[in-house]
């Protein structure tokens, strides 16, 4: 696999569900993936809520706390800037095949469904569609209004696959924890990496 194949770019936004973009972020890297990191501002304000863990706006000071907080190997992340242009994200001829949003709100919902690019996440994931890639977008909103329906429904025909933060029961978690790792082990079979988060349904049904 090239090392473009291997590289993935993935983006919190301001939706509650941070501890589901942080358990994918690290299952990725362990999987040996570059990743492209996108942080929103409202994002930050959700992770410093939901988890405890404030990200400084500059975006080399976020990435040397995420590695702290990850043990990760520095060179597999890169945190880029909500106007970093010059990102290999923010083009088609450099910007990874694959897109994960997560958690996404339902306004970078329909951002992204306008073609609105007014931020590198919303341009990022344009890029993605456009170079007809693999873009998910992991909604966390409840109820779902018409208008979010209809969004996600035009995202839908245009290839995207809409993936709703919506855990099953079936593997009897005991913890958020296991809840939070259904999701991220249903988002990584997706993306075609290996994941042993969560057996996959049966296998474990047929003793």
């Amino acid at each position: 696999m090239s090392d473009k194949q291997k590289a993935i770019t993935l983006a919190f936004t301001g939706a509650s569900g941070a501890p589901y973009g942080l358990r994918l972020l690290e299952c990725l890297l362990a999987a040996d993936y570059q990743v492209y990191l996108l942080i929103s501002s409202a994002a930050r304000v959700v992770l410093a809520t939901e988890h405890g863990l404030k990200l400084p706006g500059n975006p080399d000071a976020a990435k040397a706390v995420l590695v702290e907080h990850l043990n990760c190997d520095p060179e597999k992340l890169t945190v880029c800037g909500k106007d970093d242009w010059f990102s290999p994200v923010a083009s088609g001829s450099a910007a990874p095949k694959q897109m994960v949003v997560c958690p996404c709100s339902a306004g970078s919902v329909a951002a992204i469904a306008h073609g609105m690019s007014d931020n590198l996440i919303e341009r990022a994931a344009d890029v993605v569609m456009k170079e007809r890639g693999q873009l998910l977008l992991v909604v966390r909103e409840t109820p779902f209004s018409t208008l979010h329906l209809e969004n996600m429904h035009k995202l839908s025909q245009m290839g995207v696959t809409i993936m709703p933060a919506a855990p099953g029961f079936y593997h009897q978690p005991q913890s958020i924890e296991d809840l939070v790792d259904f999701m991220v082990a249903r988002i990584l079979d997706h993306l075609g990496v290996a994941q042993g988060l969560v057996p996959r349904w049966g296998y474990d049904q047929r003793g």
